[in-house]
């Protein structure tokens, strides 16, 4: 029986391993099954260093049984195998209950692949009920000893119903049957590269008879990911391209030019290029699909709101959506205030969020409904069935890492074809940017307005100076003695309430778990200023996003008028709080944190023109990773430069981000930092190949490979960026 790639694996392999496979890892097809690439590669001549295996992680081994003894239980009934390995170093032990009967296999002397949990039984390692397979004797006896001990053996990503050597033979199950492979890659771009056919590759990659072929299949199945999803980011632009859009062209003497007349300051280089590139756009054949990534205050909201008024001209309307209530409240009184008297009242920008009271809900709503608002902003109230638009013509989404593709979609669905501009403050590296935002034009804006002090950064190391930690209370006390405000970040609302972080406004980005418990919440911070002599005369206040809406608005109000002194908050204050009299940050426990939302938080001081000072405070030893991130953020103000040492420092799993692309499902060997010129040469062959044939009708072994990888879900993902 031959199977192909698209080939139900419950016709491949049973419905009973079908349907375990499904649980464990989500496959569906062949082509799932053997996109399950393995991990590394043992030799059955080669053990595993026992000493280095971690406690209380699933590991796959090779080793060599010394002894194994069986006894009776003393405290409860049966019996008790216990079978020692080694390394030739060190001895590891496995126990199994009641199952005397494996003691006929597991004798002196021979090796096998062993599976399993590592756990401590009276101060040594062992794995407890472990899966195993034994090396065939008989097949060593077949094969020369030294072939035989070299063949490498794959190790797969396994799960607690799957070992890593019962996927082996399901795979070679499946590899028994394969059919013929299309292949995606152009065959004159293969042969050019060196690499392999497509089903070779599959063979060489799960079963390889030397070490020697591993590398070619790998190099091989890169580049179809590569290959792959450059030629479905290319295709989705295409897609974006046949739609047709409505020309927004702007007038003589129209609400654009009035506005900029109004301006008491003049647009940096940068402003004036990239609202150049999106004016262009707005009267282009196809909706507009861009991204705008800037520096913290480089100027991206005054970009964008001349976006909305060319719009506006033509009775279009805008809806800019952010992640906050906090942000979304912002945003309305800085455009309110950017368009002055003279023109706010004419495009009426108006707020929609969830928080607010329904009477004031069905008053925004029927403003929007109308088409009377040009300018609608608001969070995930902008996406909810009952809110419609007159005329939507712009869709601006701020800050898109923190949303989901599926409400972006929703947001673009309620237009006709609406022109898309989305802004990030987190800049992106170019690699991420080819690889998830392929599909987006891209415009950076790099220089800041002038006038501004600019920030300083120190880390406060309390692993090494204890001492410190009085002195940054007191730097903040001198601050508002000058008249200044300040900010005191935590990664928690309420340490006591959990030692998790589920009590923070947003998700910390570290996945490490570096440090046993948050020590430091919004409670405990505020509560040691309120006993800290030198807070006696200072006005503090807590701010997260647990708080009711219209307290939260009421706090940060009062911050911005200057009423307090001393906001005490999550990363609520991370984006859009713009008070140019608070000079001073301190983030607590800031190891907790990733370098982008730490860049973040620091652009909240320094706006105006008093300096800005931001202290890291880290228990964080030296040398470990979470200080590195901290000390990289203390090095440079450059958020670009900041942006590529977030990628080295956590690599691209994070960075991609399961939200910002559905097509990450299927970068199995892609690394978008290290391969960097791969992709490249892959987007310029996916280029050619789409101008030459954009139905892709002489590439049917492309057409079926992207409809197969980035299959429905994948294709409305990338859809939504």
């Amino acid at each position: 029986m031959s199977f192909t790639l698209d080939s139900r694996l419950d016709g491949a392999v049973g419905g009973k391993t079908a349907t375990a496979l499904q649980r464990a890892f989500g496959m569906k097809t062949v082509g799932d099954l053997l996109a399950h690439y393995p991990r590394r590669y043992a030799r059955r001549g080669e053990l595993t260093p026992i000493s280095s295996l971690p406690l209380g992680e699933p590991v796959t081994i090779v080793a060599e049984i010394r002894r194994a003894n069986e006894r009776r239980m003393q405290n409860r009934k049966g019996s008790l195998l216990e079978v020692v390995i080694s390394d030739g170093q060190g001895e590891l032990s496995l126990t199994f209950f009641n199952q005397s009967w494996r003691i006929k296999d597991l004798h002196a002397g021979r090796r096998g692949i062993f599976s399993g949990k590592v756990g401590e039984y009276r101060g040594a390692k062992q794995l407890a009920h472990p899966d195993y397979e034994l090396f065939d004797d008989e097949a060593e006896a077949r094969l020369t000893a030294e072939a035989y001990a070299n063949l490498p053996i794959p190790i797969y990503p396994a799960t607690s119903t799957i070992a890593s050597w019962q996927f082996q033979k399901i795979a070679a199950l499946v590899l028994d049957g394969l059919g013929a492979v299309e292949d995606p890659l152009p065959e004159p771009f293969r042969e050019a590269h060196e690499l392999l056919d497509a089903r070779t590759a599959l063979l060489r990659i799960h079963r390889p008879d030397f070490e020697s072929q591993i590398e070619q299949a790998r190099a091989t199945l890169r580049m179809h990911e590569a290959f792959v999803l450059q030629a479905a980011l290319l295709q989705q632009r295409q897609f974006v391209r046949a739609l047709s859009a409505t020309a927004r062209p702007a007038s003589p003497r129209g609400l654009l030019e009035r506005f900029d007349a109004l301006l008491p300051f003049a647009r940096t280089a940068d402003q004036v290029a990239v609202g150049d590139q999106i004016a262009v756009d707005l009267v282009g054949d196809w909706p507009m699909n861009r991204l705008v990534q800037g520096e913290v205050g480089s100027g991206k909201t005054l970009v964008a709101l001349r976006a909305m008024l060319q719009v506006a001209e033509s009775g279009g309307q805008s809806a800019l959506i952010a992640p906050t209530e906090v942000l979304a409240g912002q945003h309305v009184r800085s455009i309110a205030r950017m368009l002055g008297p003279e023109l706010a009242p004419e495009l009426m920008p108006t707020l929609l969020t969830g928080q607010m009271t329904a009477a004031e809900r069905r008053k925004a709503a029927l403003r929007v409904a109308s088409g009377q608002a040009l300018i609608v902003i608001g969070t995930h109230a902008l996406l909810s069935e009952t809110t419609t638009f007159a005329e939507l013509g712009l869709v601006v989404v701020d800050e898109q890492h923190r949303f989901g593709v599926d409400q972006r979609e929703t947001l673009r669905a309620k237009g006709l074809s609406p022109h898309a501009l989305v802004l990030t403050a987190t800049p992106i590296p170019r690699t991420v940017a080819m690889t998830v935002f392929g599909d987006l034009d891209v415009s950076t804006i790099r220089t800041l307005p002038a006038g501004r002090a600019g920030i300083q950064t120190f880390v406060t190391p309390l692993a090494e100076r204890p001492a410190w930690f009085g002195r940054v209370w007191d730097r903040i006390a001198e601050e508002v003695a000058l008249g200044r405000q300040a900010f005191v970040v935590c990664p928690a609302i309420d340490a006591e309430a959990s030692t998790k972080d589920d009590t923070a406004d947003e998700p910390v980005e570290v996945v490490e778990g570096e440090a046993a418990r948050i020590r430091w919440g919004v409670v405990q911070a505020a509560d040691l200023l309120s006993r800290h002599p030198a807070f006696e005369n200072v006005r503090v206040a807590i701010l997260h996003g647990k708080m009711p809406s219209d307290e939260k608005d009421a706090v940060m109000q009062r911050f911005a008028r200057g009423e307090l002194d001393v906001l005490v908050a999550t990363t609520v204050v991370e984006v859009g709080v713009d008070v140019p009299n608070a000079s001073t940050m301190a983030i607590l426990e800031a190891d907790r944190f990733g370098v982008s939302q730490l860049h973040q938080l620091r652009g909240r001081v320094g706006r105006g023109g008093v300096p800005g000072l931001c202290l890291l405070v880290t228990e964080a030893p030296i040398g470990t990773p979470a200080r590195a991130r901290v000390d990289a953020v203390a090095a440079t103000t450059d958020g670009f430069a900041l942006a590529e040492v977030d990628l080295e420092l956590r690599g691209e799993g994070d960075v991609l981000g399961g939200a910002q692309s559905g097509a990450r499902s299927s970068l199995r060997l892609l690394r978008v930092v290290k391969d960097a010129d791969l992709i490249a040469e892959a987007r310029a062959e996916a280029e050619r190949v789409l101008i030459d044939d954009p139905a892709l009708l002489r590439h049917p072994g492309l057409a079926a490979t992207i409809e197969r990888r980035v299959g429905m879900q994948e294709r409305a993902a990338l859809a939504k960026n």
